[in-house]
């Protein structure tokens, strides 16, 4: 595979198979920020897959949001089909003419604002986005785990309160570092927080996603998506789990531990941590895409940038198992590699 046909996302294991020949089921997916250890779905009463969702679940919902993630009273908790969704509606409204993004970050952030004829500049600082009708931040970053202080944040917030502008904090991964959050300021005008369900409890396919917002602002985003933006099983399954106090932190232990492994593992071969979160980390090194490579071939799928050759991106295994498998194929990779670059 060519290094300018690298994936834009990681996760898309049929691409993978099709590019190496290696059956789907047969790869370790490492290629996400996603928890390989997901909240149970099992027994989700029937009513929830036969019926619309009703105005009882919904709520519960959005109650199960607020207290998980200490939302401000008064704020809009919004629920949707993922947060991709509220990427893509934000931009259709809020008029903005320049956005600045702090980057290198998630990219559909930058491709939903252009679609919408905003002009699109990534930015290295807050600072450098502070001219901006609407500064985006992910916080904390991916690719890089960077983590911006709330208070910077929020002043921020207060002063694009004044003079109608709008900073968009996307807290996907804010879970494993839940003190970095803004949910308690919510409510401000100049403020919206977007939340992910479904990288934190392993839930991707679930498409869950909420923006706390002003209630204004939020019922303007409620109306756009429309009746039922959110399936029946997701709302119930996602209250059930956002109130499950004792998994959530059973799930942040177990990934600090498996993160510590990972790091340690990645010293061992020369790869340098440059950053990340309990859920991904970020390494630098020189031969990165032909390591990419290498661990392909084994079955392995990592998250590799064409744009910056010399980064690669690990989420985690699962358990002690995959930690084996990933450590065996990342030796072998390493090794082969090194071999080819040796005079």
């Amino acid at each position: 595979m060519k290094d300018d046909l690298l994936p834009i996302h990681g996760g898309d294991l049929a691409a993978a198979a099709a590019r190496y020949g290696i059956p789907r089921e047969s790869w370790l997916d490492l290629s996400t920020g996603i928890n390989p250890n997901p909240y149970p779905a099992a027994d989700l009463p029937d009513a929830a897959w036969r019926a619309l969702p009703d105005a009882a679940e919904n709520d519960a919902l959005a109650a199960a949001a607020r207290a998980c993630y200490g939302v401000a009273k008064g704020a809009a908790v919004v629920a949707a089909p993922g947060t991709q969704a509220l990427i893509q509606w934000l931009p259709r409204l809020v008029p903005a003419t320049s956005v600045a993004i702090v980057s290198p970050t998630y990219g559909e952030h930058a491709a939903g604002w252009a679609a919408c004829g905003a002009t699109v500049r990534e930015v290295a600082s807050l600072e450098d986005g502070d001219d901006a009708d609407v500064l985006v931040v992910v916080n904390p970053n991916n690719p890089d785990g960077r983590l911006h202080e709330p208070l910077d944040l929020l002043r921020r917030a207060e002063r694009r309160e004044n003079d109608g502008r709008l900073i968009v904090v996307d807290e996907a991964f804010c879970d494993v570092t839940p003190e970095a959050s803004l949910a308690a300021f919510a409510g401000l005008p100049g403020l919206v927080v977007l939340r992910s369900f479904g990288k934190f409890f392993g839930l991707a396919g679930v498409r869950l996603g909420f923006a706390l917002t002003a209630p204004d602002f939020g019922a303007r985003l409620g109306a756009a998506m429309g009746p039922w933006a959110v399936s029946g099983p997701a709302a119930v399954l996602g209250a059930r789990a956002l109130s499950d106090a004792a998994w959530i932190d059973g799930a942040r232990r177990g990934l600090a531990s498996m993160t510590a492994r990972v790091d340690s593992l990645l010293a061992s071969v020369g790869m340098a941590v440059i950053g990340g979160t309990d859920l991904f980390r970020l390494t630098h090194f020189e031969a990165a895409t032909p390591v990419y490579h290498a661990l392909a071939r084994r079955g392995v799928l990592a998250r590799a940038f064409a744009a910056r050759p010399q980064w690669l991106r690990f989420g985690l295994p699962a358990d002690t198992a995959q930690f084996d498998r990933f450590e065996q194929a990342l030796r072998a990779a390493v090794a082969e590699v090194s071999d080819g670059l040796a005079p």
